[in-house]
């Protein structure tokens, strides 16, 4: 497969992917929480080419009928799915790592498709699609109940404000709704630099009863050593050097929920 390169920046055309404002039927979700946050972003003439290039072959178009993986893929493996992977390159280190694992990677921001597009071309990686649509539709309508083998939701917007609380993804009926999707012995990674939010989470996933807490250690207090796969991105990295903490999260799915 051949590398797409040019940092050339050009105008990205809108996205057909809009997710409604509304929770879709049957999912008690607060209507102003999405998966997702719209942010600036100038796509590339190297993204667009990838858009272009690559698109067709691992971007699913999104659909509310249940998804096909195994033909999807073009095999059957271990399904992993990530909420959010911005430029994708802690996506593309994982798929690397896993190659036996699928990972469908949800992801709103073009110019982060067109990113790891590109990653695709230049590192040859087969064991990645991605649905440019907003992941809470893609769980409710594209994924069947026990479907999943783990999620990965890496740094989601925190909300600072506590007014804006209510806006954060990970609440009660959202984890409620990843906990139905998980086969059991299933996993979801959460990973935040924001302590309140990691508190948050760890109430939220250890109030699920589908869910137990994969962290024995009490010396850590409910959060996990980050697991060996996830990679420490570059602005985490910086964080630590100014000496901000990183919390990672990983929690099961009980084989008798």
């Amino acid at each position: 497969m051949q590398p797409v390169t040019d940092p050339t920046p050009v105008t990205p055309q809108p996205s057909a992917a809009v997710a409604p404002s509304a929770a879709p039927p049957g999912v008690a979700h607060p209507k102003t929480v999405r998966s997702f946050v719209r942010r600036a972003g100038r796509t590339t003439t190297g993204q667009a080419k990838a858009l272009q290039a690559l698109g067709p072959r691992f971007v699913l178009p999104y659909a509310p009928t249940p998804l096909d993986a195994d033909a999807a893929f073009g095999r059957r493996a271990p399904l992993i799915l990530e909420i959010g992977f911005g430029m994708g390159e802690a996506t593309a280190h994982i798929a690397r790592l896993r190659p036996h694992d699928n990972f469908l990677c949800c992801e709103v921001h073009e110019p982060g498709v067109g990113a790891l597009l590109k990653r695709i071309g230049e590192q040859d990686i087969a064991n990645i699609r991605i649905v440019q649509h907003d992941a809470v539709e893609v769980l409710t309508h594209m994924l069947p109940e026990a479907s999943l083998d783990g999620v990965h939701i890496f740094f989601p917007d925190p909300w600072h404000k506590k007014r804006h609380h209510k806006r954060r993804l990970i609440q009660p009926p959202f984890v409620a709704l990843l906990a139905s999707r998980l086969k059991p012995g299933g996993y979801v990674h959460c990973a935040t630099d924001w302590q309140p939010y990691a508190e948050q989470m760890l109430e939220v996933l250890s109030a699920e009863r589908r869910l137990a807490n994969a962290s024995t250690d009490p010396a850590l207090g409910g959060y996990a050593q980050r697991p060996d796969y996830r990679p420490l991105t570059k602005f985490e990295q910086r964080g630590l050097r100014l000496g901000h903490g990183v919390w990672d999260l990983v929690f099961t799915r009980r084989h008798d929920g």
